[in-house]
Parts: C-alpha cells; sequence; structure tokens
C-alpha cells in the first residue's frame, strides 16, 4: 500500500492533476489497485458541469493511466523515469463519477517489449464499472 507522498515519490503528477490518493494492492511491473477520492472541490467542476457535476471521462482514463504509471515506474529498472501516455484503444464510459464518488482503477499490464507497453485499465465506483480502455505508455 502506497499514500500520497509514496505516490508523489515514483510519478511526476501533482496538484491538480495528481488523479491517485492511495494504492490498495499492488504487483509490480504487472497490475494496481488505487482509488481516487472525488471531491467537490476538483478544479474541473466548475465547468464540467456547475447545473450537474460529473468528471470528464477523459480524465478518468488520465487516473487509470496514472495508476499504471505507479505499477510500471515502482519496478526498480524503472525508477526515476518517466511513463508517458502513447495511446487509449477500446475506451468505453458506462456510467457517471460524481462529488463523493470513491473511483476504484485498476490496471493490468497485458504486454510490455522494452520501453513500450500496454495497460488493461478498468475504473468503478461501489463495484459498477463506469470505464475501461486500454493503455499505451513509454516508459523514457
Amino acid at each position: 500500500m502506497l499514500d500520497i507522498k509514496e505516490i508523489m515519490n515514483v510519478i511526476p503528477h501533482r496538484s491538480p492533476f495528481l488523479l491517485v490518493d492511495r494504492v490498495e494492492e499492488m504487483e509490480v511491473g504487472k497490475r494496481i489497485k488505487a482509488k481516487k477520492c472525488v471531491s467537490y472541490n476538483e478544479p474541473f467542476f466548475a465547468g464540467h458541469f456547475p447545473q450537474e457535476p460529473v468528471m470528464p471521462g477523459v480524465l478518468i482514463m488520465e487516473a487509470l493511466a496514472q495508476a499504471g504509471a505507479v505499477c510500471a515506474l515502482s519496478a526498480e529498472e524503472n525508477k526515476g523515469k518517466i511513463a508517458f501516455l502513447g495511446g487509449i484503444n477500446k475506451a468505453k464510459f458506462r456510467g457517471k463519477v460524481v462529488p463523493g464518488d470513491v473511483l476504484t482503477l485498476e490496471v493490468e499490464m497485458i504486454k510490455i517489449k522494452g520501453p513500450v507497453g500496454v495497460g488493461k485499465g478498468t475504473a468503478s465506483v461501489d463495484g459498477k464499472v463506469v470505464a475501461s480502455g486500454e493503455i499505451t505508455f513509454m516508459i523514457g
């Protein structure tokens, strides 16, 4: 388990763009289960949408990518490096994420070849899948 300070030692993201609050489970370089506690104070809620605040789908995918980066960059050979987003495939959005939700982020590495990899990510709230997709990343 990693807390926010330990996460910030692994990935370079900072507020307001750090979208992973804690790691609950991790097999380094293989899979991760992390959480994002969604607050009404998130800066994106001011404009998306003021009358009905909803977390943008692209930020849910970014949260999955950040969780995957924590998993990949925790490997000894990747410490101190950065994971760059290379692509998102098969993205599906199935539900809303609103203030007060706890977003569960699960990423499983399905392919890694050299500095390039693919993670299969699933985001859920209270056990209900709200988004999923395959995230390609490059470590540099």
